[in-house]
C-alpha cells in the first residue's frame, strides 16, 4: 500500500487531494492569487504609521477602492484574503491593520501571542477617535492611488463592521458603507452625519446583533438616511468567514455566497 501511495504521488496523481484535505484554503487561495498585492504604511494626521495590505484589480482602467476592515482578530490572512475576493471583483481593496503599533514591541496584528491576546489585548483597547483618524488617512491614500477613481467605499466585518458604520457617521464623503454584522453606533443622534447608504448583511441565528436590526432601521429612517439591511436564515456570526471553510454549514455557505453575489451588485453600481 506505502508502495503504491509512493507511484500515486510521484504521478501527482493524488497530490492535489491531499493537499486540499491538510492545507488552509483561505492562505492557499491567496497564495494563488494572480494579483498584484503589496504593503504599505501610511502616515496619519496624528502621526501613527498603519500598515495597510493593498490589492489591485485587473482592469484597464481606474477603478472604485474598498476599505476592508478586518475582525477582532487583526489583519489576519482571511482578511487579506477578503481583500484579494474584492479585488477579483474588479475594485482596489486597502485593508489596514488597525492594530499598527500597538502590539508588543510597537507591532501590528503579527506581534500578538495569539488571536485571543489580538482581541483582548488589542481591539478591546482601541481608541475609538484613533481607529477613525487611521480611517481617514486610509480612505485619502485610496484617493490618491493612480489606480484609483477617486470613489471609495468601506466595508467591514464583525468588529469591523461596527467600525464602518461608526465611520460612516464621522466621514460623510465616503461612496458606501458595507456592514456585516457588526452593531451600529451607541449614539443614536450621530445617524443624522451620515450621507452614504449604509448595506447591512446579518445572519438569522445571530440575535446578539440581528436582534437589534429593527430599531436600527428605525433610527436609521426617523434620521432620513439610507439603509438597507438583509438577514439570511439560519447563518450565523462571521458567516463570511466560516462559510467559506470545508466544514461550513449549508446556511452558512449559502449566506456568504449571497453576500458576496450582494456585495458585488452594490458596488457595481456605484
Amino acid at each position: 500500500m506505502k508502495r503504491l501511495l509512493a507511484v500515486l504521488l510521484a504521478c501527482g496523481l493524488v497530490g492535489g487531494a491531499l493537499s486540499a484535505q491538510t492545507g488552509d484554503p483561505v492562505k492557499d487561495r491567496l497564495d494563488k492569487s494572480p494579483r498584484h498585492h503589496e504593503w504599505v504604511k501610511i502616515k496619519t494626521k496624528k502621526g501613527r504609521e498603519v500598515k495597510a495590505f493593498v490589492v489591485f484589480p485587473e482592469v484597464s482602467k481606474p477603478a472604485t477602492c474598498v476599505v476592508v476592515i478586518h475582525e477582532n482578530k487583526g489583519l489576519n490572512d482571511w482578511a487579506r484574503g477578503a481583500a484579494d475576493q474584492v479585488a477579483e471583483a474588479g475594485y482596489v481593496a486597502i485593508a489596514p491593520d488597525l492594530l499598527s503599533e500597538m502590539g508588543p514591541n510597537k507591532g501590528g496584528t503579527e506581534s500578538f501571542k495569539s488571536p485571543d491576546a489580538a482581541t483582548k489585548e488589542g481591539i478591546a483597547k482601541l481608541p475609538l477617535e484613533q481607529v477613525m483618524d487611521d480611517l481617514d488617512a486610509v480612505v485619502e491614500y485610496a484617493k490618491g492611488l493612480k489606480a484609483s477613481n477617486k470613489k471609495v467605499a468601506v466595508g467591514g466585518f464583525c468588529w469591523g463592521g461596527g467600525t464602518t458604520f461608526n465611520y460612516a457617521t464621522h466621514n460623510p464623503d465616503i461612496a458606501a458603507a458595507f456592514v456585516f454584522y457588526g452593531s451600529a453606533p451607541k449614539k443614536k443622534d450621530a445617524l443624522k452625519n451620515i450621507k452614504a447608504p449604509v448595506y447591512g448583511f446579518y445572519g438569522g441565528n445571530d440575535f446578539r446583533i440581528t436582534g437589534d436590526v429593527p430599531d436600527v432601521e428605525k433610527a436609521m429612517k426617523d434620521a432620513g438616511k439610507k439603509y438597507d439591511p438583509v438577514i439570511y436564515k439560519g447563518a450565523g456570526h462571521g458567516f463570511m468567514r466560516s462559510g467559506e471553510m470545508p466544514t461550513a454549514k449549508d446556511a452558512d455557505r449559502d449566506a456568504r455566497a449571497a453576500g458576496w453575489k450582494r456585495w458585488k451588485e452594490i458596488l457595481k453600481g456605484l
